[in-house]
């Protein structure tokens, strides 16, 4: 390999990277409460990227993953099961769910939980939430036979369901996560097209693109 082909190849992944930059949504990460399968953490993570949701925490108290994230995109079973996309997402792994609730706190973080009904919380659809009236919002994920655990429905705001149809009345955590992050991303891409998040939440003079143009 000479000197230039390292050159080469940053340049050719900054142009994409740069491309996709607009769409990322900004203060949204989705964590995953005690996942026990490493192929469906693969499987979000792909889920996560392609999607634009801009970080994954992971609540792992079984310590299956590295802590370092640099050692995360080495394992191999998270980069084949996400097609790399470990490599270009940021995950941050936690020992419990009470410690990852703090850090979403002090960070300043509205936790949701994707959940079946309960009793005393306030329950939606997916389709009847509002996803953009928190700028700083993460959504909860639990395991894929326990759900998520009554720690992190208490430390949320909202359970959000998504309507079955069918004579299983369940999905698996790669599938349910696609259709959640799906939702929420659309909203919040719309949402912050259109204004500045900040203190003085301002109309953009030029809205930002929602969907990447199709090459001729």
């Amino acid at each position: 390999m000479t000197d230039d082909e390292p050159k080469k190849q940053r340049t050719t992944v900054r142009k994409p990277a740069n491309a996709i930059k607009d769409f990322t949504c900004k203060n949204l990460v989705a964590v995953l409460e005690n996942p026990s399968d490493i192929g469906n953490i693969g499987t979000v993570i792909r889920n996560v990227n392609a999607l634009g949701v801009e970080k994954v925490y992971v609540v792992d108290p079984r310590n299956a993953l590295p802590d370092d994230w640099q050692d995360m995109r080495e394992r191999r079973s998270l980069s084949k099961t996400s097609v790399s996309a470990v490599k270009w997402t940021f995950v941050k792994r936690f020992d419990s769910t009470e410690s990852c609730l703090e850090h979403l706190e002090k960070q300043g973080f509205t936790s949701i939980v994707t959940s079946p009904h309960v009793k005393g919380k306030k329950n939606v659809y997916l389709h009847e939430g509002d996803y953009t009236v928190d700028a700083k919002l993460a959504v909860w994920f639990g395991n894929e036979k326990r759900g998520v655990t009554e720690v992190a429905v208490a430390g949320s705001k909202l359970c959000v369901a998504v309507p079955m149809f069918g004579m299983i009345e369940s999905l698996n955590l790669g599938t349910s996560s696609g259709i959640v992050l799906y939702e929420v991303t659309k909203q919040r891409r719309a949402y912050q097209s259109k204004y500045k998040r900040s203190e003085k939440r301002g109309t953009r003079v030029t809205p930002l693109p929602t969907v990447i143009p199709r090459e001729e």
